[in-house]
């Protein structure tokens, strides 16, 4: 894939989210919720990446969820393979404080297989991604084991996205958004470090 189409694609992608106006417009409904999405040096993967976490407005420092990802091209495929990675309290605010990705331990990073999100451009700029399919990204939880159907739109202002997860036996839900997608406005644009030299991979 021609390299503008991929530095274009990373650009969107690198941001700080905010569901501020759907928070106020129904409180009851949707906490206030912040995601971030930062280039990781080019030297962990050789090639380009992100470190990812959301987090409760009012606990910056306590994200409720943290994410390593490899972006990799294939055909018209945009592909975030997903990682997990010891001691993630020791990066734990790294969205907003890049300096914290130092302790980031490399040697620990650990594919989650199944779990890679696959994104297609749908329009000019607007991206639509889904879990790679085969149901294989499996989340315990209260008992059942669920796999795990994630749904993201993204643009240059927009993160539009909702996580579910499915019972692997029925598949009917067992958690999830009871009301629908998250909404939430780019607040931050984070792509200081994506280049021509940051998205190519190693030969």
């Amino acid at each position: 894939m021609d390299i503008n189409k991929r530095l274009k694609f990373a650009n969107t992608l690198a941001g700080i989210y905010d569901n501020y106006a759907q928070s106020q417009k129904s409180p009851k409904n949707f906490a206030r919720i912040n995601i971030v999405f930062r280039p990781l040096p080019w030297e962990i993967f050789n090639g380009p990446g992100f470190y990812s976490e959301q987090y409760y407005n009012y606990a910056p420092w306590q994200p409720y969820r943290q994410g390593i990802h490899r972006l990799e091209v294939k055909e018209k495929i945009y592909i975030l393979n997903n990682y997990g990675f010891a001691d993630k309290e020791r990066i734990a605010g790294a969205g907003r404080n890049p300096e914290l990705l130092q302790y980031l331990n490399i040697n620990s990073l650990s594919c989650r297989f199944g779990c890679a999100m696959h994104f297609r451009e749908k329009t000019s700029g607007c991206y639509i991604g889904s879990v790679e399919p085969g149901k294989k990204c499996l989340i315990p939880r209260d008992g059942y084991l669920t796999y795990l159907v994630s749904e993201v739109q993204v643009d240059q202002d927009n993160w539009i996205s909702r996580d579910r997860g499915f019972d692997l036996e029925t598949n009917q839900p067992r958690w999830g958004s009871e009301h629908g997608l998250l909404r939430f406005k780019r607040i931050k644009n984070i792509s200081e470090i994506i280049n021509s030299s940051w998205i190519q991979n190693k030969e």
